[in-house]
């Protein structure tokens, strides 16, 4: 099996490493990185479990080859909270019980900030829910999950911009 070298920064971290060309980005920043935050849920991008931020946007990782990520940005749920504090995203979850087994969770919050940077800190519930689109929980109505991500992006007003 052909490996190729690459050299990819994962929040903020420049990682150099070996990948087979068959290798998923997702399973480089589970297996090799171990980043597990970013899970994997179907293999097929139908359900988003898997939403990392690509050169700030957002990709379905389970359907990126590793070499496509070499010299590239990758941004996943860990590198969000800063300094022991929440994303105000993920406050939003936190505060308005935006999960429930919170398998979709990291997904839903990487589309979730992607969102608001691309449509603004005032959502109403139809955008987010179209925005939601490809990102599937199996556990919820959605409800509680429209409910964090309006309260997060209203939180993301004074908020610094992450690095992607």
């Amino acid at each position: 099996m052909a490996t190729h070298d690459i050299r990819v920064t994962v929040n903020g971290t420049p990682y150099d490493t070996q990948v087979e060309s068959r290798l998923l980005l997702v399973h480089l920043l589970r297996d090799q990185l171990r980043l597990t935050g970013t899970h994997i849920g179907c293999d097929t991008t139908h359900c988003g479990a898997c939403t990392v931020l690509l050169d700030g946007q957002p990709v379905k990782s389970c359907t990126v080859l590793a070499v496509q990520a070499d010299g590239r940005q990758v941004s996943t749920v860990e590198g969000l909270e800063k300094d022991g504090k929440l994303h105000p995203i993920q406050e939003g979850f936190w505060e308005k019980h935006g999960l429930q087994c919170g398998y979709c969770t990291p997904g839903m919050i990487m589309t979730a900030v992607d969102m608001v940077n691309r449509k603004g800190h005032e959502l109403d519930d139809p955008t987010i829910r179209h925005e939601l689109e490809g990102n599937l929980c199996r556990c919820t109505g959605y409800h509680n999950i429209v409910k964090a991500i309006a309260a997060g992006a209203k939180a993301m007003k004074g908020h610094v911009q992450q690095q992607t």
